[in-house]
């Protein structure tokens, strides 16, 4: 099957890119803008699949432009899909979309607080998933990947960084993470690209993790001290408001990100592996750039 990659030199989609080619997909992974309708037109043209991971995941960009990527991206290169007929549609969305909720962990019935839709980039990829989902694309709900490869960093790399270099010293202690090796989220989409329903949706996850636990992890394998410092949710909200914390992200900490993947297991046979290996990898390649003063 040929198969056009977009995003196939971020982190997810880098993985995305070796999991397809590993299993005999004809992969074309150009870098093409998602504001030029005829370069991606090109790029899909005699493609049996597209399998959308482009997006900017930032929480510091401006908000017209993470629309412009996030949004205004995806009709795009759906509507290319469509004129050059393409047969499925992969769409990269985030487990965000599905959440969380309070007291459990979130599936792919539910939906996301109204406060985070203040933040940019959880609300244009909630909006490009559903445009995805409505031109009949698959979609698939990644939790938060960590593992080698986030080079740029994406921001759950720059956390991993901080704690791992001793920047970062203290935690929200209202929040958690659901981490899921970025491997095991490649085979996932390898997986929805196969077996997944035109329309439905399916979270990809890992481990539920209180966020002291998961920055104690990531501290022990650094050889570093655990950070103790426990932040109060409201003292969080004083240091976004004063500038002293990303106001997007404090928002996004209110609750426990914590989602199940049973449905993806079910629907796809999907079964990730344990996490410690992937955070180890993290945890080496984040100090690994910053001895050489890097990033």
């Amino acid at each position: 099957m040929r198969v056009y990659v977009s995003g196939a030199t971020g982190f997810v989609g880098s993985h995305v890119v070796r999991e397809l080619r590993e299993q005999g997909a004809d992969v074309r992974d150009e870098r093409v803008d998602l504001l030029d309708p005829s370069a991606l037109e090109r790029a899909v043209d005699g493609c049996e699949a597209v399998v959308h991971v482009a997006a900017l995941y930032s929480y510091e960009a401006s908000p017209t432009e993470i629309e412009r990527v996030n949004v205004d991206g995806t009709r795009n290169l759906l509507q290319a899909a469509q004129r050059k007929q393409v047969r499925r549609f992969l769409f990269t969305s985030t487990a965000g979309t599905c959440g969380p909720v309070p007291g459990r962990s979130a599936t792919e019935e539910d939906e996301p607080p109204a406060w985070e839709l203040t933040v940019p980039y959880k609300r244009t990829k909630l909006a490009a998933e559903r445009l995805a989902r409505a031109a009949g694309a698959i979609a698939v709900n990644p939790t938060t990947p960590i593992g080698e490869g986030d080079r740029k960093p994406t921001p759950t790399g720059r956390m991993i960084a901080g704690v791992a270099t001793g920047r970062i010293q203290g935690f929200v202690a209202t929040t958690g993470l659901n981490v899921v090796d970025v491997r095991d989220v490649a085979r996932g989409h390898a997986l929805a690209l196969e077996h997944g329903q035109p329309g439905e949706r399916y979270l990809l996850g890992g481990a539920d993790l209180p966020l002291e636990e998961l920055f104690a992890a990531i501290a022990d394998l650094a050889g570093r001290p655990r950070p103790r410092i426990r932040v109060p949710y409201a003292v969080a909200q004083v240091a976004g408001k004063a500038g002293l914390a990303n106001p997007d992200e404090v928002k996004l900490a209110r609750l426990p990100m914590y989602f199940t993947w049973e449905k993806a297991r079910v629907r796809l046979g999907y079964t990730p592996g344990p996490v410690e290996p992937a955070l180890a990898l993290a945890v080496a390649e984040a100090l690994h750039v910053d001895g050489r003063g890097k990033e």
